[in-house]
């Protein structure tokens, strides 16, 4: 539960319909084996004390019983478990028979929540037998004490407030203004919904696309359990379809006609912090809820769930390529629309053959295209000067000529060395001031020719640099569009793939393919025996650390420790606890100390959730304190 890591389960018991005390017996041996595994929260099915199919056995005053007991040995059975069931039974209240999920733990019964949504059409005929629930809470006797009864229940966690937990039951899903709505607006993080939903063709689509989606329209945690084999087939067939999901991602599915247990880990702290940023949640703070407060030990839960390291990368071939089609229409787009704007017909591109500059003369081109204007209006400069090799000058070349652009050269060695001369810069003193003079004199070459030709600078530089603050203030930091602003350089490198890979020119894709396999530099210090001796990942880091704590940061605002800790899963045997601790304190050194830098950002177009422009996704103070996460970073062994 640290973290905000709370594993949950659903689970299906083979039940027999109507045999109470084997239902609880079989449910008993699933929540012990949950417990043993961590559980923290177990959702059992609909009825499942009793069997879904028991028909008019309903209105058996020894059915009603034996769910009676059976719930009792339940309850007992949650003491020392620390962790929280919910399990469904009919029960009778002042003489009205309803359907309920009852939420158990550590030997108590902490309330009871009724179906609201009582299904009577095709093949159900709850009505007959079950009453709808009251739109008002209320207290209810059961075995001589008082319990919680009502649809507005929640049930909250002292120890992680985070954790709090409302129910509905199967049909209530499916309605159209599903009980799960308010219960999220009311604080319930996670959704549990005991179900007893039977099979028919195609009907599991719907299903987990239902529950999926429900989980993200209200960035919650979602548990779905259905019942199984071992109701009546008479008519039906159930094939324990149990789901987890965690805002519109699903994090666990059963096989369908297993009856089995499915667990995963749902971060709900990270769900609190994505409602915490979409303004546009509302919660309802009204005192129609009642809230019920339970007891878990706090401990460290082992993860289970996948932890995505590139998560600007989609893993999945086909999702990998839309996506790189995509990103390169709006990169496209937005550049389209400023060069329309503008009036403009030409561009001036600063091309290294490095991987941001090639994917910035992509862009350029495609919009060009779009635009129906010729290629050669597009000047792609380079700028060869002391770290240049002839792998990347031959490349730079080789792409521009390869695109159809205007290749122009200007050797910038001389123009440098006399700036040298005039700053009283030592040529052999290869420090900060030795890189950054070269990266602005490229800058104000690209300006002027720019102002020569009426066209416009396209900037390069990558988000991954902009949050390292790898670039040269006023140097490659600046320009008058700079199109991958919100890309990754993670993502950079399979946008450059996907051109190579479907390119129809096989010089282009061979040139690219270079460009890929060319080590990451500025290219600002010499190189020895023509090899690139600056490697920017053997300063600042690896780039596919630094995407991963970027994405965390951005997107959920997660603390140090946290990011860490999720690093190791992630990465486990390509970085081991040292390594990712020092990038990582890297990471929150530069970013707090290079904000400057992106508070004066040029324009350039959002492509995903993750961005820093100072217009948009990310305002910061230039001038922020990293004590607080620093501090965290010291503590960690």
């Amino acid at each position: 539960m640290y973290d905000g890591f709370l594993k949950v389960a659903a689970a299906t018991p083979e039940i027999r319909v109507a045999d109470c005390e084997y239902n609880a017996d079989a449910a008993a041996d699933l929540m012990g084996e949950a417990a043993s595994q961590g559980v923290r929260l177990l959702v059992l099915p609909e009825l499942c004390l009793t069997g879904y199919t028991c028909s008019d056995l309903f209105l058996q005053e020894s059915l009603l019983d034996g769910a009676r007991k059976a719930l009792l040995s339940l309850a007992e059975v949650t003491r020392g478990q620390n962790m929280v069931t919910v399990a469904g039974l009919p029960l009778s209240v002042k003489g009205c028979l309803y359907n309920v999920a009852a939420v158990l733990c550590e030997g108590r019964i902490l309330g009871f929540v009724p179906k609201s949504n009582i299904p009577n059409y095709s093949e159900f005929y709850e009505a007959r037998h079950f009453h709808a629930a009251q739109p008002m809470n209320t207290e209810i006797l059961f075995e001589g004490r008082k319990y919680p009864f009502g649809t507005k229940l929640l049930f909250s966690c002292r120890q992680m407030p985070e954790f709090t937990l409302g129910v509905e039951i199967c049909e209530d899903l499916w309605v159209a203004n599903p009980p799960s709505i308010g219960h999220a607006k009311a604080g319930a993080t996670i959704i549990a919904n005991p179900s007893a939903s039977d099979e028919t063709t195609g009907k599991d689509i719907y299903r987990r696309e239902l529950v999926n989606g429900q989980s993200a329209r209200l960035v919650c945690g979602y548990i779905y359990a259905d019942a199984g084999e071992g109701e009546s087939s008479t008519d039906l067939v159930f094939a324990a379809h149990n789901l987890i999901c965690e805002n519109g991602s699903i994090l666990a599915q059963a096989h369908r006609f297993q009856n089995e247990m499915v667990i995963s880990e749902i971060d709900v702290r990270k769900l609190t912090s994505e409602r915490r940023r979409m303004t546009v949640w509302k919660a309802d703070l009204g005192d129609d809820y009642r809230v019920i407060d339970f007891d878990l030990d706090m401990e460290k839960t082992p993860l289970t769930r996948f932890i995505d390291p590139y998560p600007f990368v989609p893993g999945d071939k086909a999702d990998r390529e839309r996506r790189c089609e995509e990103i390169l229409t709006i990169q496209a787009m937005g550049l389209k629309k400023r060069l329309k704007h503008t009036r403009c017909k030409n561009a001036v591109v600063g091309i290294s053959g490095g991987l941001d500059s090639t994917l910035a003369l992509l862009v350029t081109v495609r919009a060009f295209d779009m635009l129906g204007l010729d290629k050669k209006g597009i000047e792609a400069v380079t700028m060869p000067c002391f770290g240049t090799t002839d792998r990347t000058y031959n490349n730079a070349c080789r792409l521009v000529n390869e695109l159809g652009a205007s290749l122009k050269e200007v050797n910038i060695k001389e123009a440098v060395t006399l700036h040298f001369r005039d700053i009283g810069q030592d040529m052999n003193c290869h420090d900060v001031t030795y890189e950054n003079c070269q990266a602005r004199e490229r800058t104000q070459v690209l300006m002027d020719i720019a102002n020569k030709s009426g066209g416009l600078v396209i900037g390069t530089g990558d988000l991954s640099e902009l949050a390292l603050g790898w670039a040269t203030y006023n140097g490659d930091h600046m320009s008058m569009y700079g199109v991958n602003a919100s890309i990754p350089k993670t993502l950079v490198r399979h946008l450059v793939r996907y051109c190579a890979d479907y390119s129809e020119d096989r010089e282009l894709t061979a040139t690219l393919l270079d460009i890929l396999d060319t080590p990451v530099s500025p290219e600002l210090i010499p190189p020895q025996d023509g090899e690139i001796q600056q490697k920017t990942e053997d300063i600042v880091g690896p780039y596919e650390l630094h995407d991963f704590f970027l994405y965390q940061i951005l997107r959920f605002g997660m603390r140090p420790a946290k990011i860490f800790r999720m690093a190791l899963y992630a990465f486990d045997g390509v970085y081991d606890h040292d390594t990712i601790l020092k990038w990582l304190k890297t990471f929150y050194r530069r970013f707090f100390a290079q904000q400057f830098k992106r508070s004066c950002l040029p324009d350039g177009p959002k492509v995903g959730s993750a961005a820093v422009s100072p217009r948009g996704d990310w305002r910061m103070p230039s001038d922020a304190c990293a004590a607080l996460w620093m501090d965290e970073l010291d503590k960690i062994d």
